[in-house]
Formats: C-alpha cells, sequence, structure tokens
C-alpha cells in the first residue's frame, strides 16, 4: 500500500493505493530541488544581478512616479518577502520616488483588507500607497492600441501614468498560457475586462499551442507579450517556488529574457512523462489555488494528460469560495448537457467572448472525455449542478471511481496539478 500526502487547503489529506493498482505517481522535481541559499538570499541574489537590464535602484533614478504590479491574493507569491525588498530596492536609488503598489486581479474579485494583510503583511498595508485593478471600471482605464489577435490593449491607467513601471510574480505551469509570471502580470492581470475577453476568445482556447509548457506559438501567449511591450513593464522580479510555496530560485530583468530564463528552469524541474491510467487523482496545490472550482480547473488539466478516454478524474480542492464566477458557474447549471456548453462557445466569435468562458470550454473539454469526481468543502449541489460528482473524502471518491470503470482499476496520482508539465 501507499500512502500519499495531497494537498488541500491549508492542510494535508491522506491518501492509500494498493500497490497493485498504482500506474505512476507525477511529480515535479521542484519538491526534491534544494537551493543552495535562502529564500531572501535567492531574491537578493535576483535584484543585485538582473539579467539582461541594470539593476532597479539603478532604473529608477530620475522617477518621479513608480508603479509595481503584484498578483493578488489568489496567486501564492511571497510577497511579504519579495515586496519589501523591491522597495528597498527602489529608495536605494530614489528616496523621493512615490510608489504605487496595483494589485494585479484581471477577472478576479477584489482582494479583501483580511487578504492583503495575509499577502504582504500588516506593514505594507498600513504604510504604502496600494491601489486594487478592477477591469470593468472604465473610469481607470485607458486604450493603448491593438493587439496581434486585434483586440483592443486597454489597461489601467495608474500603469500607464507611471514613469517606471514594474512587476512581481511568480512563474509556473499555465495550462493555456504556457507559463505564468512575465508578462502575465500585464495581460491578464492590469488590463480591462474587454481585452481580457478578446485573449482569452474560443478561437484560441482551443488552438494546439494553449497548452501548459507551450510558449512558442501559442496565440494568447503572443498577445502577453505584446501587451507588456505597449505598456513599457521595465522589470521584473518573478519567483519559482516549490510544493511547500518556498522560494527555490528567483528570477529579476528583462521583462522578457528574465522571464524566459525563469521558465527554462521550471520547465527542467516540472516535466513528467505520462503515465496513462482509469482513473487519475490530483490536486489544485493546495492554498491559494484552491479556493475554488474556477481555479481547480487548473489542476484537472494535468489529469487530463495522462488519464485513459473515458476514465475518471479525481481532485480534491477545498473550495471554500464556492464556484469562483458566476458566469462560470450558470453556464453549466443552465445547460442540460455538457456537449450544449461546447457547442454555444465554439459558435462564438473573438470578439463575442463571454465572461468566464475559457474556464467552462476547458472545463468542458475535460467532461466530454472523463468523469469528474471532486472531494472539495463545495456544496454538494453546486458541483452536480456542474455535471461533476461530488465526494466528501477520498475513500468515497476511489469507491465511487470503481463503480465507474471496475474494480482494480489503474490509478495515477498527480499529487500537484498545477506544478507538473506533463508531456
Amino acid at each position: 500500500m501507499t500512502r500519499l500526502q495531497l494537498p488541500y487547503g491549508r492542510k494535508k489529506l491522506e491518501l492509500l493505493i494498493p500497490d497493485q493498482q498504482l500506474a505512476g505517481i507525477l511529480v515535479s522535481r521542484t519538491e526534491q530541488y534544494k537551493a543552495a541559499k535562502s529564500e531572501r538570499e535567492l531574491v537578493d541574489l535576483a535584484l543585485a544581478n538582473p539579467i539582461a537590464s541594470r539593476r532597479l535602484c539603478e532604473l529608477v533614478k530620475g522617477k518621479e512616479k513608480v508603479v509595481v504590479v503584484s498578483s493578488d491574493h489568489t496567486r501564492p507569491v511571497p510577497s511579504a518577502l519579495t515586496m519589501p525588498l523591491i522597495l528597498q530596492e527602489i529608495r536605494m536609488g530614489n528616496p523621493q520616488a512615490a510608489i504605487t503598489i496595483l494589485v494585479a486581479t484581471g477577472f478576479h474579485r477584489a482582494s479583501t483588507a483580511e487578504e492583503l494583510r495575509d499577502k504582504y503583511g500588516a506593514g505594507i498595508v498600513a504604510n504604502e500607497e496600494i491601489v486594487i485593478h478592477d477591469c470593468r471600471e472604465q473610469s481607470s482605464l485607458l486604450k493603448i492600441g491593438t493587439l496581434p489577435s486585434g483586440g483592443e490593449l486597454i489597461i489601467n491607467k495608474l500603469a500607464m501614468e507611471a514613469d517606471l513601471l514594474i512587476a512581481e510574480g511568480f512563474i509556473e505551469p499555465h495550462f493555456f498560457a504556457g507559463f505564468s509570471g512575465g508578462r502575465k502580470s500585464i495581460l491578464t492581470g492590469i488590463v480591462s475586462a474587454k481585452t481580457v475577453l478578446a485573449n482569452h476568445c474560443a478561437e484560441f482556447i482551443a488552438h494546439n499551442r494553449a497548452r501548459t509548457g507551450i510558449l512558442q506559438g501559442n496565440p494568447i501567449h503572443e498577445d502577453m507579450i505584446d501587451a507588456a511591450a505597449k505598456a513599457e513593464l521595465a522589470f521584473i522580479l518573478n519567483v519559482v517556488l516549490d510544493a511547500e510555496k518556498k522560494v527555490i530560485n528567483a528570477f529579476a530583468g528583462d521583462r522578457d529574457k528574465a522571464h524566459e530564463r525563469g521558465c527554462q528552469f521550471v520547465s527542467t524541474l516540472a516535466g513528467v512523462e505520462r503515465k496513462p491510467a482509469d482513473i487519475v487523482i490530483t490536486t489544485n496545490g493546495g492554498y491559494p489555488l484552491d479556493q475554488n472550482i474556477y481555479q481547480a480547473v487548473k489542476g484537472m488539466t494535468a489529469a487530463e494528460s495522462t488519464c485513459k478516454q473515458g476514465g475518471v478524474i479525481i481532485i480534491a480542492a477545498e473550495c471554500s469560495d464556492g464556484h469562483g464566477g458566476e458566469a462560470f458557474y450558470q453556464t453549466f447549471k443552465q445547460a442540460a448537457t455538457v456537449q450544449e456548453v461546447m457547442d454555444d462557445i465554439l459558435a462564438r466569435g473573438r470578439n463575442d467572448t463571454l465572461p468566464d468562458q475559457w474556464e467552462s470550454q476547458i472545463l468542458a473539454r475535460i467532461l466530454l472525455k472523463f468523469e469528474v469526481i471532486m472531494v472539495t468543502a463545495a456544496p454538494r449541489r453546486m458541483v452536480e449542478d456542474m455535471h461533476m460528482k461530488w465526494a466528501a473524502n477520498m475513500d468515497e471518491a476511489l469507491e465511487l471511481a470503481e463503480e465507474i470503470v471496475g474494480k482494480g482499476a489503474t490509478i495515477t496520482v498527480v499529487p500537484d496539478g498545477v506544478s507538473v508539465i506533463v508531456k
């Protein structure tokens, strides 16, 4: 019997798998990677030795308005560590600079005061200027151009009014942008809803290059690169995290070259060979990435890559925040079948994208091939409304899965579905 611990919210779930059924365990090598330096030393080293760029303390000289784009509460960026070091670097070069932290909510809800304190620490929240981006607040947005896709690039005015625009974030595999981090702080982080919708259209989501770990030829990534260039993103600090959300590497400097270097590092650790099985068990990496069903779709895509056609995906995701998107939820609740959801989405043109349809499109793609069972704190009715099955715990989920595919079915486990690139 193989015993595993799966991340779930802020705790772990225990999983027991009979050895004769276990086809494989797909784990990113970030879990074994041991950094030679402490988290702070890694970030300090990256800031002191930027890639293809002058140091931030030099770039900031003579700049009056500095805007730091920062990931929101749904991302595990250790801002309580990174933000003070960024602010220190800025003030070392220009003590008089007016600094604004712009929280990149993208299409998400606003962070609460408690979430901000949890992310940055009480000191930064009390003493720094923090503005939360709102993609629907027209008065705070400005059109600055057109993306390669033809969509309008409409961005937060604060970013365009800045004399220096920088961003912090983290790099991990992303299920349709290839990787998170870098240019993604701009698009989708601080652009308008209209811009997000154009970039996340059905045509692009269905593209065979819009997949985990792929940048070259990925139309979603190409739009993001263009947006970051037009916004004049001057400097980034991106970290790489292990399964415990600890920094194991950091990359700073040029928005493209530093990000590319970070993606190469992640790719060497995250790539795993698929182990086809009847049942694939995965998670969304625990808190904060498993706060809702919307985010949990990411973890499902890792399982999708190694589950046999007609098999079962079990995903453990706490979902303390429920479904995570009303339009996302209603799309499935109001549909008689999953095929109806997919047909409706694929019939929409690039300029007719609806809020959250990309998440619906990917979930529908998965549900058309597999049964999905959620082990979650989200209400049973909510999960079932979305054409999935609900289980109170892992034992119940496995029993239900074997009722579908048969006793003694093969099982692959992906303990953290958002940390791997399944090849």
